[in-house]
C-alpha cells in the first residue's frame, strides 16, 4: 500500500478509535491494519498511537500527523471527484426556481430538449415573483433579475435587462401619456401585491436616480398578470424588455417616459449555492442557460 493508503488507514483508525472497527470499515483484517500502522510509524520514525488493551489514543506526533492528513486526503478526494464528475451524466432531481414571466417566456421552451438530452434527469420548476432562499428550499439553480448583493451564492451573468414603462394604445387614447415621472401619481399604475422595490419605479433624475412609488386599481402577486392587464388597457406597466419587447415592436404596447429611462436597470443571473464541485446536473443546466442567452439575448434581436 502506498503512502496515501497508509495515511487513509491511519485516519480511519483514529476516527473509529479501534483497529478492529477500522478494519471492518476498510474490509481488511485487524492484523493487516495493525501492520500498516506499524509500517507507517517505522517510516516516519515516530509513534503515532498509544495502544492499550482498552483503547487507542494519539501521541503528540500522531495528533500533528492526523491534523495534516485530513486536508490532504480531502483534497485528493475532491480532485478525483472533480475529474469524474466532468464525465458523469446528469441524473436525479434538478430543482429550479425562476420568476414567472421569464420562466414562461424563455425557460419553459428549453426544458423539453434539455430532458430529451438527459433522460436520467428530472426537473422540478417552481415559479415565484418573490425571493426564495435557495438553501432552505433546496433549490439547485435559480434565476435572479436584480442587483445581486454579496452572498455565499455563486452567480453566472446571463445578460442585462432593461425595464420600460408602457401602456396599451387604448389607455393612451383615453388618459394620455405621462410627460414626467411625477405625472405617474395621476395615472393608473399596475403593481405587485407584496412589498417589493419593483413598486418604486426608477428613472434618471437631475441629481441621480429618481424613485416614484406608484399605485393603481389592480395589483397581483404574479407579474404575468400585470402584463396581461396592461395589454388589455387597464393601466401603465413597467416591464422588462424580455417581456414587452415584441409588443412594443408590433404596437400592442406604447413606451412612455423614454427620456427618463435608466440605461441599464439590472442583470439576469443564474445563481446556485456555493459548493467546491458543481454537480453534473447543475453544470449542464447553467451551461444550457449560458448557451441560450449569451452573448446575444434572444429578445434583443
Amino acid at each position: 500500500m502506498d503512502q496515501q493508503g497508509e495515511m487513509a488507514v491511519f485516519v480511519r483508525v483514529v476516527e473509529h478509535e479501534s483497529f478492529s472497527s477500522a478494519a471492518r470499515a476498510l474490509k481488511l483484517t485487524p492484523s493487516a491494519v495493525s501492520k500498516l500502522i506499524g509500517r507507517l510509524e517505522d517510516r516516519l520514525g515516530a509513534r503515532l498511537l498509544n495502544r492499550t488493551t482498552r483503547r487507542l489514543s494519539l501521541t503528540e506526533e500522531g495528533h500533528a500527523f492526523y491534523q495534516r492528513s485530513i486536508p490532504i486526503l480531502s483534497a485528493i478526494e475532491e480532485a478525483e471527484t472533480a475529474v469524474t464528475e466532468l464525465h458523469a451524466e446528469p441524473r436525479g432531481l434538478l430543482k429550479v426556481n425562476a420568476t414567472t414571466a421569464f420562466a414562461q417566456l424563455h425557460m419553459q421552451p428549453l426544458i423539453p430538449g434539455f430532458l430529451a438530452r438527459y433522460p436520467d434527469l428530472r426537473v422540478q420548476l417552481t415559479l415565484s415573483d418573490s425571493l426564495v432562499n435557495l438553501v432552505e428550499e433546496e433549490v439547485d439553480v435559480a434565476i435572479r433579475i436584480a442587483h445581486l448583493p454579496d452572498s455565499t451564492l455563486i452567480a453566472r451573468k446571463l445578460g442585462p435587462v432593461h425595464r420600460t414603462v408602457a401602456a396599451a394604445p387604448s389607455y393612451i387614447e383615453k388618459y394620455g401619456a405621462p410627460k414626467t415621472p411625477e405625472d405617474l401619481k395621476n395615472h393608473n399604475c399596475l403593481t405587485l401585491s407584496f412589498e417589493t422595490s419593483l413598486n418604486q419605479w426608477e428613472f434618471k433624475g437631475k441629481d441621480g436616480p429618481q424613485r416614484v412609488r406608484v399605485s393603481g386599481n389592480f395589483e397581483t402577486n404574479v407579474a404575468s398578470a400585470i402584463y396581461d392587464a396592461g395589454l388589455a388597457g387597464l393601466g401603465l406597466i413597467r416591464a422588462a424588455d424580455f417581456v414587452v419587447g415584441s409588443d412594443m415592436k408590433d404596437g400592442r404596447l406604447i413606451p412612455v417616459l423614454q427620456d427618463y429611462e435608466m440605461v441599464n436597470d439590472v442583470n439576469i443571473y443564474a445563481v446556485y449555492p456555493h459548493s467546491k464541485h458543481l454537480s453534473p446536473k447543475v453544470r449542464a443546466f447553467v451551461d444550457l442557460l449560458t448557451d441560450s442567452f449569451t452573448p446575444v439575448l434572444p429578445w434583443s434581436l
